[in-house]
């Protein structure tokens, strides 16, 4: 959308549609900088001349058609000209003729029989079909139960002549599946890719391994489901048929509420005789909502009951003002009188209190500022490459985070950060790129949580997220048995794991840190 392809968006639409452009919305819209929804359905109109897929593509591309591909294109043409012919006698609204948007089936059919070309067909519909020999995969359960969890698997290796790849959703899966196949005595070569699976006998790479190690291996793709093929004779297997499930969730987010929860937003919500608000005159009532008629006009007003019967009517405009009651029970709310004095000293106490606290931080921030802190080293070139790793695109406020976390521990003071977040919006990501910068300048981090539950999925995530780098992490939680406690805290005193996560436990007087460099706590 230059200067110069908007102005000729502009004459060319007058040239093509005898309308009035300032009745055009679309006119108005590009004349004005505006990008309307559906614009892309004008493309001609900006350019001497618009290309198709086919001028994208270098010679010798192989085009591989889906099942009833081709009528679909011709089910979509036919629908689209209906549309066109529907609309085309708006002239407010002008549209383009359906050709000068897509090829025609007919063009596109002449095309493609252009190209190198393969159709995908139901099997039995094509006499000259090449039978490609796929077949799904075999469903062998790894049974974490057992103590040999992967038997079923360790028999179909025995008696399958071709070659197996494992594909797992990510690296710390892939760690989480060998620790697995290790209680079966089944060690698979890690490769890196396909190719590198398919590119030759790993007898020349791993010369010292068995033959079964030789043609069985485990990699990172995020297949949805395995199969098989019958020459060569290869069959992939995805954590869904070893595990029953698929690892990796799409990423949900939870959109939260925007206000808080003392804000009545549905009057609906309130029972008759619940305990409400007003920020001037303190806790009462709900009575419901009442029509009156006040100075000649109508209006609606909520009616609150004070203490001694007293009323006040609050009019809907002024809802502001009036809020939830969540200090205890409702039927252990207190009940304040109209013009009396207890509210305003409950709010001068508060108010009181608030003030002591603040005093407290400014003197604990006074302190904090005017001491010393450690500048940890950032490898920015280092952190790139593991933030690459994230599956998903950074929200512009985690990016923020992320950087003013970051900035935080290369600066020479004590660091003190809050990351506030609803569930879903990516506080954990933030936590592990802080966790990457002090474990690879040499400091050990601890990850404070409050229960165990959330403890062994952080150490999941970690685990996932540091497989690819020497970054060591562990977990202590009431999973672990205590001579695998103690062990684990020996380490952790000998500096030999990097990123300990778990409850209040690491708080305890027998948990020694080498050398702590960052704390992460996360709570509510």
């Amino acid at each position: 959308l230059t200067d110069e392809s908007t102005k000729a968006f502009r004459n060319t639409l007058r040239e093509r549609f005898p309308s009035d452009p300032r009745r055009c919305p679309l006119y108005q819209d590009i004349r004005e900088g505006v990008t309307p929804a559906g614009i892309e359905y004008y493309l001609p109109l900006f350019f001497d001349r618009t290309d198709t897929l086919f001028d994208y593509l270098a010679g010798g591309a192989m085009f591989v058609l889906g099942d009833g591909v081709l009528d679909a294109a011709e089910h979509f043409w036919a629908q689209a000209n209906e549309r066109y012919e529907q609309r085309s006698h708006d002239v407010e609204r002008p549209i383009l003729p359906v050709a000068e948007l897509y090829l025609p089936p007919q063009q596109l059919r002449e095309r493609l029989n252009d190209e190198l070309r393969v159709d995908v067909v139901a099997k039995g519909t094509h006499d000259h079909a090449k039978e490609l020999g796929t077949q799904p995969a075999p469903i062998l359960p790894i049974n974490r139960k057992n103590e040999a969890p992967a038997d079923e698997l360790k028999r179909f290796l025995a008696a399958y002549p071709g070659r197996v790849l494992i594909t797992s959703d990510s690296a710390g899966r892939r760690e989480a599946l060998l620790e697995l196949l290790a209680l079966g005595h089944l060690r698979p070569t890690i490769v890196a890719s396909w190719p590198e699976f398919i590119s030759g006998d790993e007898r020349d790479a791993f010369p010292h391994r068995d033959a079964l190690a030789q043609r069985f291996a485990i990699t990172v793709a995020s297949l949805e489901q395995g199969f098989a093929l019958t020459s060569p004779a290869i069959t992939i297997l995805t954590e869904r048929e070893l595990l029953g499930e698929r690892a990796q969730q799409t990423r949900r987010r939870k959109r939260g509420a925007r206000d808080p929860e003392t804000i009545i937003r549905d009057l609906g919500e309130l029972a008759l005789g619940a305990p409400i608000v007003h920020i001037d005159h303190g806790v009462g009532r709900y009575q419901g909502l009442l029509k009156l008629d006040v100075g000649g006009q109508g209006g609606e007003f909520l009616a609150i009951e004070y203490a001694k019967g007293d009323k006040l009517y609050v009019p809907v405009s002024q809802l502001h003002l009036v809020g939830r009651y969540t200090g205890a029970a409702p039927e252990l709310a207190p009940l304040h009188s109209l013009g009396g004095d207890a509210w305003e000293r409950a709010k001068k106490k508060a108010a009181q209190k608030v003030r002591d606290v603040a005093a407290e931080l400014l003197a604990i921030y006074a302190q904090r500022e005017a001491r010393q802190g450690v500048a940890l080293p950032v490898d920015r070139a280092m952190a790139e490459q593991f933030a690459a790793s994230f599956p998903f695109e950074e929200t512009p406020d985690q990016q923020q985070a992320i950087e003013a976390v970051i900035d935080d521990l290369a600066s020479g003071k004590p660091m003190d950060r809050v990351v506030c977040g609803d569930v879903g919006f990516g506080k954990t990501e933030v936590a592990l790129r802080a966790a990457f910068v002090a474990a690879t300048a040499g400091k050990q981090v601890a990850v404070l949580v409050p229960t165990t539950l959330l403890a062994q999925q952080h150490y999941q995530n970690f685990r996932d997220r540091f497989a690819d780098w020497p970054v060591r992490v562990d977990v202590l939680s009431r999973f672990k048995s205590k001579k695998e406690t103690e062990e684990a805290l020996k380490k952790l005193a000998d500096g030999q794991i990097d990123v300990m996560i778990g409850t209040h436990k690491l708080l305890q007087s027998d948990v020694r840190f080498k050398d702590l460099g960052l704390v992460i706590v996360d709570e509510e």
